[in-house]
């Protein structure tokens, strides 16, 4: 019975939402067409002020950053014809190793020549200093799937913790696959937008079997609709988005939180958010960040979520969101949640 299934989804194991637990069992029910219509309308319709402050900023270096080797990234590139705010487009240290290493950068700047206000935050992992962890969700991406390592991150990397953030749409609106070496949940798709994690924790980022194929070296890889960055280059058609090659047509155009996922020239991934964008202006968001192979992640206020993490004592982990205005809780991945995420420790 209907009224049985949504009390079932009510109560499911795992962190969401009672809003996000009622529009996924709409979702999952049939009325995946009509969220995505009111959803386009409504984002679609929330366009930004041209003009005023800046939405969110990123927080000044905790760290002192005297002496500190800059990343090998240059600043981020300004918008054309608007000049930069104070600390607009620089890289600070949010994290650093006991011997003074930094290891997790973080940048804010504006995204939207046409909406000043809009701005993006970045966070830089250099390579060689990090490992990235791909772990499932209570939901994600299969329902009922066994994980040895449960649904939050695993006791035994908390010391280690870095970073936790976001993965992407949900798998049948993703048009990709997931897989683990101990995981093969859903089948990977050639062409797919994916990012690859290998076996020293680094991760590249490419289209499957085109540019990323498996190897014996590969130890997990989440798919995500078709890449937006290719070759330092914005790839062409986001704002038609012909055969929803980006998700629901029309839904490029929704001014929302999204995020995006990528690896510049030198092989530093790099994270970038934000509030109020659509589809094309992530990626020129991604690509003025140094991004030269990228893929958008998962979209809209409820899932956007990147935090940085700083152990403490006794197995304790204090979270800091990369941006104020996010809405997940800083703390989000430390407790079971339904969907899957990423993680990262220090290397």
């Amino acid at each position: 019975m209907p009224a049985v299934s949504y009390v079932q989804a009510l109560l499911y194991p795992g962190s969401a939402s009672f809003s996000v637990r009622t529009v996924e069992w709409f979702r999952d029910h049939g009325g995946g067409k009509l969220i995505d219509t009111v959803e386009t309308w409504k984002y679609s319709h929330q366009q930004p002020p041209a003009v005023g402050a800046p939405i969110d900023t990123t927080g000044p270096s905790i760290v002192p950053v005297a002496g500190h080797p800059r990343p090998s990234v240059a600043a981020v590139r300004p918008l054309p014809g608007v000049t930069p705010l104070p600390r607009e487009g620089a890289w600070t240290v949010a994290r650093q190793s006991k011997s003074g290493t930094p290891l997790l950068w973080t940048s804010w700047f504006r995204a939207d020549p046409a909406h000043l206000p809009v701005t993006a935050a970045a966070a830089l992992l250099p390579r060689d200093t990090y490992r990235l962890h791909l772990m499932p969700g209570t939901r994600e991406p299969l329902v009922g799937m066994a994980s040895p390592n449960g649904f939050s991150v695993p006791t035994a990397d908390r010391a280690a913790l870095e970073a936790t953030f976001n993965a992407g749409f949900k798998m049948k609106d993703s048009h990709g696959g997931w897989w683990t070496a101990g995981i093969a949940a859903v089948p990977l798709v050639d062409g797919r937008a994916s990012v690859a994690i290998l076996r020293d924790g680094s991760a590249r980022i490419g289209s499957w079997n085109r540019t990323l194929r498996m190897a014996s070296n590969v130890v997990a890889v989440r798919q995500n609709l078709d890449p937006v960055i290719v070759d330092g280059h914005i790839v062409a058609g986001l704002t038609t988005n012909a055969n929803g090659r980006w998700g629901t047509v029309r839904s490029q155009f929704q001014y929302t939180w999204r995020s995006g996922l990528g690896t510049d020239a030198q092989g530093n991934l790099i994270y970038v958010a934000g509030n109020k964008l659509t589809l094309a202006t992530l990626a020129a968001a991604m690509r003025r960040a140094g991004i030269v192979q990228g893929m958008e992640l998962d979209i809209h206020a409820a899932m956007v979520s990147f935090a940085i993490e700083r152990p403490g004592p006794h197995g304790s982990v204090s979270s800091e969101r990369l941006l104020d205005s996010m809405n997940s809780p800083s703390d989000r991945y430390l407790v079971d949640d339904q969907r899957d995420f990423f993680y990262v420790t220090v290397k």
